[in-house]
């Protein structure tokens, strides 16, 4: 049971805390982001151009960014005392009312959709502002942070009356400020880097999250479809990619990347690791609608252009995102895995050029089998012969 009240303490590992799990709390919260991402997966099959994919990311960001935030804050002075969980209740409303607004996030809802960002922020630096009181040591952190996300937070509230497009000029100049808070906080971070073993298990936790609206967009184009064994084989292709994205990226969180930058005293590698985590989640999510996409066309009809460039272009955005993770070593530090991404990336974004005219089934059958290289890859090399042989493994 919680506390009735309990300052915000730190919770970076000291005083024997070294192993930590994501408490009840941040599984709950975590609820309402798996709605966001459904509705944002939702709006962008209703909108498959350029366009609406532009829309798709603009939305995502802010989404994503909600989560970062209060992930973070957690992670370094969690209390779970009522004062915080009423916090947390708040921000989960925020959040909600962010999904809510989706649907027309970049018109008549926009302003809806700022002021539920807005208000989300405010709430984080309330918290920020509090711990920085009752933590002496962690102010200079929590004061940068405060001051970076309050600027951005009324950004965010001015934009909501003011007409397009200084709306989003004002969303833009925002977003850019509260990216670079934490980009700019390299001296205030070193002494108060995140729990080295609770932040990667919550990045793990919001990849499952878009890995399962994936699995749902297989499973709403096969029930949404009538049967036939072309359907039958593209849902079963479908999961293959979904499984094979699992596979490649939970089967090298050999990597520490607050460890790592620990001892490099390098903040930058743990920035990477948090920043390239943005087009990872996002390929996952777009690549469940190109899947949803794929099952529901015609049969004997060329997949369209804009479906086969979405799922071919989005897993090829994951490929190349978790390449940039094992060459940092934030994941596993592999060069030849990092390659071998590379390549499959290169050869997604080749059948999407060269494609045209490719019948749905065949498609979804190039890139399962992209995907599934890359297991096989990953499998051949982890055989023990090939661990002691293999320097860069």
């Amino acid at each position: 049971m919680a506390n009735f009240l309990h300052t915000p303490r730190l919770r970076i590992g000291e005083d024997n805390e070294e192993e930590r799990r994501a408490t009840w709390l941040e599984l709950f919260y975590d609820l309402v982001f798996v709605v966001a991402v459904s509705q944002l997966a939702h709006n962008l099959k209703s909108h498959i151009s350029p366009s609406g994919l532009w829309g798709f990311v603009v939305l995502f960001i802010p989404v994503w960014w909600s989560w970062i935030g209060t992930t973070f804050y957690a992670n370094r002075f969690d209390s779970d005392d009522i004062g915080h969980r009423l916090l947390v209740g708040v921000q989960m409303l925020t959040a909600a009312a962010m999904a809510v607004n989706i649907h027309h996030g970049l018109s008549e809802s926009a302003a809806g959709f700022a002021l539920a960002y807005a208000l989300g922020r405010a709430i984080l630096v309330v918290q920020y502002v509090l711990a920085g009181i009752h933590i002496p040591a962690a102010k200079a952190l929590t004061t940068h942070y405060a001051i970076g996300f309050a600027i951005a937070a009324v950004l965010w509230l001015l934009s909501a009356f003011l007409p397009a497009p200084w709306r989003f000029v004002l969303w833009g100049l925002g977003i850019i400020i509260d990216f670079a808070t934490p980009l700019t906080a390299h001296k205030v971070q070193m002494g108060l880097l995140p729990h080295a073993s609770h932040l990667p298990e919550r990045f793990g936790l919001f990849t499952i999250i878009v890995l399962g609206e994936a699995i749902i967009a297989v499973v709403n184009g096969v029930s949404e479809h009538h049967w036939n064994i072309f359907t039958a084989i593209s849902g079963l292709f479908g999961l293959g990619i979904a499984f094979g994205l699992w596979w490649i990226y939970f089967d090298n969180l050999g990597g520490t990347p607050i460890e790592a930058a620990k001892v490099s005293g390098k903040v930058s590698i743990m920035n990477i690791w948090l920043y390239t985590h943005l087009p990872l989640v996002i390929g996952i999510a777009a690549a469940g609608v190109g899947v949803e996409e794929v099952i529901l066309h015609q049969s004997k009809v060329a997949l369209p252009d804009p479906q086969r460039w979405l799922i071919c272009g989005a897993v090829a955005l994951c490929l190349t995102a978790i390449s940039i993770l094992h060459n940092f070593g934030v994941i596993r530090y592999c060069k030849i895995r990092s390659q071998y991404r590379i390549i499959g990336a290169i050869l997604l974004v080749a059948i999407a050029i060269f494609g045209k005219g490719l019948l749905p089934i065949a498609v979804i059958t190039l890139v399962v089998v992209v995907v599934a290289v890359q297991v096989i890859q990953d499998l051949y090399q982890s055989r023990p012969s090939n661990r002691l042989s293999d320097p860069e493994f």
